[in-house]
């Protein structure tokens, strides 16, 4: 190919959402993609390798706009890769602009735009199925001859027409092919042109598709370099007053002759303009899309979703865990020679691996059905219905899904708003979807309303207190996200803006392929962060690790079995057997003490006064502080605090009866219960409320950047702490 011989030609495909641009690119390059974060960019674009005439080309799918001129700023990201703004990049070689063939004058617009980048173009036809059932017929010679790029009608679903496009690339990068640019009116072209005059400097010539974006768009102030912002104010203002002097609006100006110029070009070229084929989609959207009948089968769906995210995951992550157990006691027994290399490998390593291995199979069921949601055409709908409930507190309606996906889990409801354009609703998405009561927080409710709710009050309490904790999170998060809205992010809400796609038959291997893509990303972006944020605290809970700590700890456990009138002799041959019950409790005594001497349990006991307020003890205070990697730690944790070693369980009847009998050993509570009512509600609060979970964090880092997650983890902490206070000093008032 002609100036390709260097370097492999670069691809870009672009166009309108909706208009089966993924599937397109599915159906381009197989297997050969992968997804990556260009520096600076929180979006992830997918880039591919497509063979066009034996030759591997690169080709990127870039995010859907409907306008060079769009406002959202994820939108834009499209406009500044096809420019080379973005680090690592440079301007494409070609443009694959997708447009659905059943709505040409519309989706031309963008490729209108494009033209003036003067930026070799194919265009790719999609939905041709769709267009002959509506018996609609596009002279497709004669739409190519008035464009002067070649046109290509695809059935990317169906594969069909591939290996034509693929002929039209080449073809169109041998021969240059540019998109016929529209010709401005006199008056307009006298403004670019005196514009360009007034900027025009020794470092910086404005090229005519910037002069076009900095008078028809918002001012950004940085698309030149060398011209100081007030200068380039001065002459973009300039400039659009003379466009009001020659009776032009600045902002519509473009999109009117764009639309003039494509009225020419689209005469005589859809031979069936004005007949308008039966739509069955029409009849299911006035079901699917009602006020009321849409909520009902909307709501069905997302709680069938929600049930197999929670419950289809469960046997899954049960192997999992089963599996790291079975690794962990291998490891164990292997390493017990070296006992600090051992409790490295078992509780750090294997551990580590386990914390975020243990959410795959959720997050890959989830992008299943995000993926059929899409691919159906059904996800607009959803969009559509649930914007209006959201847009109060500057959400809007693509914000549902990942809200409830996160009942399950976090990490997959926050990876599922990717789906979402604006970028000021995803990041408040993303910042919120931790407070939803996931799965990691059922442990915590079902040991406190098992130990002292269920046996006070009765099964039906105790059902109802589950209910409205994990409420609690949904009724927080919509007024925080209000107020994200209103101060954090202070700046006008981007409109919502949807198009309703025709309804499609999902492609299986679409579908797969998503979940194995999603389900290697997390792997790989968040793997190393949740690996060695438990690392961390395994070294905290580890160190320091004196040897003499255990002989001592032995010496007082034999004193103490004697004074209670144990023999000596009976007490050292007991625990010469390892399985003996002795030898275990002696060794829960010895985890306690080191637990105890830890780095993590000095700072707990340091820190007490601060959870003073909400009642709770040193003992509860270590385990919020080993929670906060993953907040299922918490029941382990106080298994080894109360000498019952770190495998029981929620269920646990042992530890149940320790939380009930559990006493104040010092200061002014000295001799009465630790557990009362208002502290497990309490302890329950705050877990519901807390950024417990260095999993959910990681992916926050990788989803948006360092500081959000640190936002997240702060305001999320001090909010819990509030609630948790509140809770106690108020219950205690009556109890």
């Amino acid at each position: 190919m002609a100036g390709n011989s260097v370097k492999p030609l670069q691809i870009a495909l672009v166009g309108n959402p909706n208009t089966g641009k993924s599937t397109l690119f599915n159906a381009l390059t197989g297997l050969r993609q992968r997804i990556g974060n260009y520096p600076g960019i929180t979006v992830s674009m997918k880039t591919g390798t497509v063979f066009v005439k034996d030759t591997a080309a690169y080709i990127t799918d870039l995010p859907g706009t409907y306008s060079l001129s769009a406002s959202a700023p994820d939108e834009r990201i499209m406009l500044d890769y096809i420019t080379g703004k973005i680090p690592t990049t440079s301007t494409p070689d070609l443009l694959v602009c997708v447009i659905d063939a059943t709505n040409l004058n519309r989706n031309l617009m963008l490729a209108s735009q494009l033209a003036e980048l003067k930026i070799p173009m194919v265009i790719a036809l999609s939905f041709w199925d769709s267009l002959v059932k509506r018996k609609q017929n596009i002279d497709v010679e004669l739409l190519s001859k008035r464009l002067g790029v070649p046109v290509v009608p695809v059935i990317a679903s169906k594969g069909e027409g591939i290996d034509n496009l693929k002929d039209a690339i080449a073809t169109a990068s041998e021969n240059n092919a540019l998109m016929q640019r529209i010709a401005w009116e006199p008056g307009i072209q006298k403004a670019f042109n005196e514009f360009t005059e007034e900027l025009e400097t020794a470092d910086s010539k404005p090229n005519e598709a910037q002069v076009q974006r900095l008078i028809f768009d918002s001012y950004k102030g940085d698309e030149l370099e060398g011209v100081s912002e007030q200068k380039q104010k001065s002459a973009i203002e300039n400039a659009r007053s003379s466009l009001r002097t020659l009776g032009y609006h600045p902002h519509s100006i473009e999109a009117i002759q764009h639309s003039e110029h494509l009225k020419t070009v689209l005469k005589d070229v859809d031979h069936s303009p004005h007949v308008r084929a039966y739509r069955r989609g029409e009849k299911i959207d006035k079901f699917l899309t009602h006020r009321f009948w849409g909520l009902i089968v909307f709501t069905l769906f997302m709680y069938l979703v929600f049930q197999a995210v929670y419950s289809w995951s469960a046997p899954f992550m049960d192997a999992i865990d089963a599996g790291k157990s079975y690794i962990q006691d291998v490891a164990a027994s292997s390493l017990e020679a070296f006992p600090q290399v051992q409790s490295l490998v078992v509780n750090g390593v294997i551990e580590g691996v386990g914390a975020f291995l243990i959410f795959l199979p959720q997050i890959v069921i989830l992008f299943f059905f995000i993926a059929l949601l899409e691919e159906t055409g059904y996800m607009a709908r959803a969009a559509f219905l649930m914007d209006k409930i959201f847009s109060w507190s500057g959400l809007n309606g693509k914000s549902f899904v990942p809200l409830l996906s996160s009942f399950a889990c976090a990490i997959p409801g926050i990876l599922a708003t990717r789906t979402i354009e604006d970028k000021k609703s995803r990041l408040i998405t993303i910042l919120i979807a931790p407070l939803m009561s996931c799965s990691a927080r059922l442990p915590v409710y079902v040991l406190m309303i098992g130990a002292l709710i269920e046996p006070s009050y009765g099964p039906f309490v105790a059902g109802v207190t589950l209910f409205a904790i994990h409420l609690l999170g949904l009724v927080v998060a919509l007024p925080v996200a209000f107020f994200l809205n209103r101060k954090l992010r202070n700046a006008p809400a981007q409109p919502f803006i949807i198009e309703m796609p025709d309804y499609q038959r999902p492609k299986v291997i679409n579908l797969f392929w998503r979940m194995f893509q999603e389900g290697k990303e997390f792997v790989v972006r968040a793997g190393t962060i949740i690996f060695a944020m438990t690392i961390v605290i395994w070294a905290l809970l580890y160190y320091p690790h004196p040897k003499e700590l255990a002989g001592e700890t032995t010496e007082a456990f034999i004193e103490s079995k004697v004074a209670a009138g144990a023999i000596e002799s009976e007490i050292t041959a007991q625990l010469d057997d390892e399985s003996s019950d002795l030898a275990r409790e002696l060794q829960f005594a010895i985890d306690q003490a080191y637990l105890e001497n830890s780095i993590l349990s000095r700072f707990g006991k340091w820190v007490q006064p601060v959870f003073d307020p909400a009642g709770f003890d040193w003992r509860i205070s270590v385990g919020i502080l080993a929670s906060f990697p993953a907040r299922e730690l918490i029941v382990s944790t106080l298994g080894v605090v109360y000498s019952l070693g770190g495998e029981v369980d929620e269920e646990s009847s042992q530890l149940r009866d320790v939380i009930r009998k559990s006493e104040w050993s010092e200061g002014k509570r000295a001799g009465q219960p630790v557990f009362t009512i208002p502290v497990v509600f309490a302890i329950m609060v705050f877990f519901a409320l807390c950024q417990q979970c260095g999993s959910t964090l990681a992916i926050i880092r990788s989803e948006s950047n360092t500081g959000w997650a640190v936002f997240s983890f702060v305001y999320m902490t001090a909010l819990a702490w509030i609630g948790a206070v509140i809770t106690y000093q108020g219950l205690s008032l009556f109890m």
